[in-house]
């Protein structure tokens, strides 16, 4: 398999104060996690955008049910507690992909190559709808793209 992480050993608890910290370095406020049957599911933030003169709220997601997805249809021959193993794996393996690239992301806005909006625009938050920007175009609640 040639997908980055697939192995992964680090805690996604680890990759997650991983990009907590990296979000507090661009000037994030307000981190949150979002829980669903006591396993984080994303991570929301606050940003204040100097342009727009307003904070946005941001939101994170780990894709760990389609990581899972990818990695099973890998499996050759299941034991029986291969599933349960491979969600941990999937868990700690979309973490750590999120966390790479976050820290690309910040270190984008660091280094001033581009700026926080430009590189979080897709996951601008509607906490109202629960939905991301990328979600609003892809549902079609949104018409952006013609």
């Amino acid at each position: 398999m040639n997908i980055r992480n697939y192995t992964s050993t680090v805690e996604a608890s680890k990759s997650m104060v991983r990009i907590e910290e990296l979000l507090v370095e661009v000037g994030a406020t307000n981190i949150n996690k979002q829980y669903k049957d006591k396993v984080c599911t994303g991570i929301t933030f606050l940003l204040y955008d100097p342009q727009l003169q307003q904070t946005l709220a941001f939101h994170l997601k780990a894709q760990v049910e389609e990581c899972f997805t990818v990695l099973w249809k890998e499996v050759k021959r299941p034991q029986s507690n291969t599933k349960e193993m491979l969600m941990k794996q999937a868990n700690r393996t979309a973490w750590k992909i999120l966390t790479d690239w976050t820290e690309i992301q910040c270190s984008m806005i660091l280094l001033k190559q581009a700026k926080p909006l430009q590189m979080f625009l897709p996951f601008v938050y509607d906490m109202k709808t629960n939905e991301t920007l990328f979600d609003k175009v892809s549902n079609g609640n949104l018409k952006l793209l013609t």
